[in-house]
């Protein structure tokens, strides 16, 4: 039995494709704007909706789904746990290192379970190169590049501005994705370091009601970084909300003895693609049967429906909250190398 936390633009992509679950059943929901929370209860036949300290309080809701915007998250999930709830929340676990440590340490301390978004590792796309990964059909991994780059969530997004506040922008909402999926195929990462900017001080919404209005950018739109992984591997991953259009893939592994072009990490299928040993081409990968992979077809919000199955079970979830938090801290260090500098010099001709 599920409570929703968080009304907003990404809870109706959730509540759609969770419908079809027997795993779960969205009980009650809750919005910090409640006319917000009234309509989406109408829309998804959600039977009651309540304030969040109501909500927490409530003995026959079992899991607290948390949508709320970036800056929310570590305190919702943290009350969350107190009130003797388990918790799936929407990447990044938090804002901070420190809170994402606190939530491991309270989930811990009481017994709760705690899953995290992103979900898509779990997809077919993803699950076919790591098969191709641990089977060898690269040889031995050595370097892995990842692109995210567009021109911003203001094109169809029509209350963006929380995507350029600290928390988000192209690295903390959309980094996540490639770095969960990074750590998936190649394992964990020891070191990152970055560099970045921001071009505009000021963005325009493009859609819905406030069409045409400006908003104010708070974090870096455009990051460059470079990771090291503890198996050795090297790799890259620049995001940027500051592209209007490119051609570079977005996600390639290279090793000793071929490459896998491999689907965009927010994404659930394919294609994939490999290159392998004795061949100067790339041939489409038979991405094999979906019993193969996590029961269901692919959409946000399978880590949800996953993690109700892994409660009835009594296991850990797949998107769980230990990856969340390695992902934020390197997240978090790629931003903060760049925001210290800390580089060497040189000089300028």
């Amino acid at each position: 039995r599920v409570g929703l936390i968080g009304c907003g633009h990404i809870s109706t992509t959730y509540l759609t494709n969770i419908a079809v679950s027997a795993q779960l059943t969205v009980v009650a929901c809750a919005d910090q704007d409640s006319a917000r929370a009234e309509q989406t209860a109408a829309i998804y036949g959600i039977p009651m909706t309540m304030t969040v300290d109501e909500l927490l309080d409530r003995e026959d809701i079992d899991l607290i789904l948390n949508l709320t915007t970036p800056e929310a998250h570590a305190d919702i999930t943290l009350r969350a746990l107190w009130a003797g709830k388990d918790v799936y929340s929407e990447k990044p676990i938090a804002t901070s290192v420190f809170d994402a440590r606190k939530i491991l340490r309270t989930a811990a301390a009481l017994g709760r379970i705690v899953g995290v978004a992103p979900d898509t590792f779990m997809g077919q796309g993803m699950q076919t190169c790591k098969k191709l990964v641990d089977t060898g059909a690269i040889g031995r991994p050595i370097a892995v590049n990842a692109s995210v780059m567009n021109a911003g969530p203001e094109r169809f997004h029509p209350n963006p501005d929380f995507l350029f506040m600290p928390g988000a922008g192209p690295l903390m909402d959309i980094g996540p994705y490639y770095l969960t999926a990074m750590i998936e195929l190649l394992g964990p990462i020891t070191h990152s370091t970055g560099v970045a900017a921001a071009p505009r001080e000021f963005r325009t919404v493009l859609t819905g009601d406030r069409a045409g209005s400006t908003f104010s950018v708070g974090t870096p739109t455009h990051v460059a970084s470079v990771l090291e992984f503890d198996s050795g591997v090297v790799g890259t991953l620049v995001a940027s909300f500051d592209v209007q259009d490119t051609q570079i893939p977005p996600f390639e592994i290279y090793g000793t003895e071929g490459t896998i072009l491999a689907p965009r990490p927010n994404s659930w299928d394919g294609p994939v693609y490999l290159s392998g040993r004795g061949t100067d081409h790339f041939d489409e990968v038979d991405l094999g049967n979906s019993a193969d992979f996590p029961d269901g077809p692919g959409y946000m919000g399978m880590g949800l429906v996953e993690m109700a199955q892994s409660l009835l079970d009594g296991r850990a979830p797949l998107a769980d909250a230990v990856r969340a938090t390695h992902v934020l801290e390197v997240l978090s260090e790629i931003l903060n190398s760049a925001a210290a500098k800390r580089k060497p010099a040189i000089a300028a001709g």
